[in-house]
């Protein structure tokens, strides 16, 4: 009887040694190495649609191109967030907070899209699957519905159907019998999804997917398994909030600049396809410390209503608190209010939020937050029909943001009458839109011109 053979894996970057250490030399992490049994037992392989050949080098200007058609969705979120389409034979992972929608927006895609699915699910049974499609309404009479973890059964299966697309809830369920060890450790998902990637490679059948993540939010495994495959979709937002961002982080076949926001109702996930009606608040009376900021999330214009609130500090430290906006950068620009310009904000407690429950990082709502905190610490309100737009840097000045027009383009569309830029912006000088852009260079012309 052979003598059983282990190995120690790093659960972040899957770097593995003949022994257990306490810092791994890949990533640099502490306390992450896991022992993993490596002792490979004969077992049947399923045989792919097409024959493996040996390879040859070749000319790169004697590849021949051919021209793959993509499969357009009727979800125009999702369509858009991949680049135009599915791409056949690609292979792609979706991750996400637990309950925030994963297993809903791929089982929308089975049941809704006229295509053969089949459906793959490790975590639920095939009733629970039923009652969720009924209430999400089922339109597709070619999806297939398979609850296995072998990922052989599972092959053999997508083999013996041959889908126009293969699903799977979720690859840390999934094992296969060439590796002894537990469903859902290093090995096992790393060696799941290098077989799902070679079969979608040889069958042309793209693949979807779903991925836990850790507490730090990172797609649970080895971080290899981020590199293997060809686009990597993250789906966030808040459970206590309806609207969820579909964001692509890797994109072999398309932009990852690309942002999708959905609405959860009771019949499921919702394409927004205006969501800057939905996150700025439509109300007849101006509230202080309110102000509307025109961003861009990839290359989508949006509109955000940034919400502050100014109060003397209880207690000796002031707090600082944000929802949906870094807290350190809100900290520099009170820093920056407080040394550049004079205002006595240092005792103050400053809370912030970001409306919608959505988090943002383009920094051309700069000015629209400090606008809105010293909206707040003022009581004095800012004119519903303007927006602003620009950085601030560390002496107080307006810095230009990008992609102006399309900002302009969705001002104008929501019908606002004023944008307060940097006066260095490209693009402010003969203009189309019937906006009127006010020119800034420091905070202090800023508030002359919104308090005036």
């Amino acid at each position: 009887m052979s003598k059983a053979k282990s190995a120690f894996f790093c659960q972040n970057c899957g770097h593995e040694t003949p022994k257990w250490l306490g810092k791994c030399p890949g990533c640099k992490e502490w306390n992450t190495f896991v022992e993993e049994r490596t002792e490979k037992t004969p077992k049947h392989v399923v045989s792919f649609s097409r024959s493996s050949q040996a390879q040859q080098a070749v000319l790169i200007q004697e590849v021949q191109k051919s021209e793959e058609s993509r499969i357009a969705l009727h979800d125009f979120e999702l369509n858009r967030v991949l680049g135009g389409g599915i791409v056949p034979g690609s292979i792609n992972l979706l991750g996400g907070d637990p309950g925030i929608g994963k297993s809903t927006l791929l089982l929308q895609l089975a049941i809704k899209e006229q295509l053969k699915v089949l459906y793959v699910s490790g975590e639920e049974s095939e009733q629970q699957i039923r009652m969720r499609a009924e209430r999400l309404g089922l339109d597709n009479p070619n999806c297939y519905l398979l609850t296995e973890t072998n990922l052989q059964q599972v092959l053999l299966q997508a083999e013996e159907v041959r889908p126009q697309l293969l699903i799977i809830d979720s690859i840390q369920t999934l094992y296969t019998d060439s590796v002894e060890s537990s469903p859902g450790s290093v090995v096992q998902v790393r060696e799941c999804t290098a077989n799902l990637l070679r079969f979608a490679k040889q069958t042309d059948i793209p693949i979807f997917l779903i991925g836990h993540i850790t507490k730090d939010g990172t797609i649970a495994g080895p971080k290899v398994l981020e590199h293997m495959v060809d686009s990597v979709l993250q789906f966030e937002g808040d459970r206590h909030h309806i609207y969820r961002l579909l964001r692509s982080i890797k994109n072999r076949f398309g932009s990852t600049n690309e942002l999708g926001i959905y609405s959860m109702q009771g019949n499921g996930l919702l394409p927004v396809a205006n969501p800057s009606e939905v996150l700025v608040s439509i109300g007849s009376e101006a509230l202080s410390g309110v102000a509307v900021a025109s961003m861009v999330d990839g290359i989508r214009p949006l509109l955000i209503e940034v919400q502050a609130l100014v109060s003397s500090a209880a207690y000796g430290t002031p707090q600082r608190s944000s929802t949906g906006f870094d807290v350190k950068r809100l900290n520099m620009l009170l820093a920056v209010l407080e040394k550049r310009c004079g205002f006595r904000l240092a005792a103050k407690d400053v809370f912030l939020n970001i409306a919608g429950g959505i988090k943002v990082d383009d920094p051309a709502i700069d000015l629209a937050v400090a606008m809105a905190i010293l909206s707040s610490n003022a009581d004095l309100s800012i004119d519903k029909t303007i927006s602003f737009a620009a950085e601030i840097g560390l002496s107080g000045e307006l810095r230009p943001v990008n992609r102006l027009e399309q900002r302009l383009g969705e001002l104008e569309k929501l019908g606002y009458k004023k944008i307060i830029v940097s006066k260095y912006s490209k693009g402010i000088k003969g203009h189309k839109h019937q906006i009127e852009i006010i020119p800034c260079t420091k905070i202090e012309e800023v508030v002359r011109a919104v308090f005036a």
